[in-house]
């Protein structure tokens, strides 16, 4: 896609989510290790034009556990199976792109990003307008996180090989139909241009 139909943006007011990046779930994604890299080389290219690197993690306390009602069809299987424990080497962030000092990291407990965590206040403290949405899966904190960001009046663009689900049809259908209504559609490549051109 050509960056000229996409807005300029202020590299130091944008922020580059890489989210459920972990590995009890990095190995969940169709050639995991191609997206981790290209995802690593977007890091680095927001890092180096001043922006803002922020990671985003599923994990649980005992009393995160607890607090998962029956009426939650996705999460109380979670935890009534116990699983993604926040000490678990399974949510920890995959130290191919790994936080470094003064990057943001948050622990949520649902799929989107910001229900259960303070990443918007992290984001606003810092002035951040702007949000480049990388992550596993499309139909998951991808799209939760979009959502959430849209009603929230954040620029969003979705880097389309930075997002990955293991259901190929769904991933098309969402980046191909329903992303576009609400955020704009880049690849890893374009991302680059667009900070360039800044």
């Amino acid at each position: 896609m050509s960056t000229t139909t996409l807005p300029a943006i202020t590299p130091e007011r944008t922020a580059l989510l890489a989210m459920d990046f972990q590995n009890g779930i990095v190995p969940l994604a169709p050639d995991s290790d191609a997206l981790v890299e290209r995802v690593k080389g977007a890091i680095a290219d927001v890092r180096a034009a001043g922006g803002t690197i922020g990671y985003v993690r599923v994990a649980f306390t005992e009393d995160d556990w607890t607090g998962v009602p029956e009426t939650n069809k996705a999460f109380a299987g979670v935890a009534a199976a116990k699983m993604l424990h926040h000490e678990d080497a399974a949510t920890r962030i995959d130290e191919r792109i790994a936080p470094e000092d003064g990057d943001i990291v948050v622990r949520k407990i649902r799929f989107g990003s910001g229900s259960t965590t303070d990443l918007h206040q992290q984001l606003s403290d810092r002035g951040i307008d702007t949000l480049v949405l990388t992550g596993i899966s499309t139909s998951g904190v991808v799209l939760s996180t979009l959502i959430d960001a849209a009603d929230r009046d954040y620029r969003v663009i979705v880097l389309t090989d930075g997002v990955a689900d293991p259901d190929p049809e769904t991933h098309r259908v969402l980046l191909d139909n329903v992303f576009p209504t609400r955020a704009h559609i880049l690849d890893t490549a374009g991302l680059r241009e667009l900070l360039r051109s800044a």
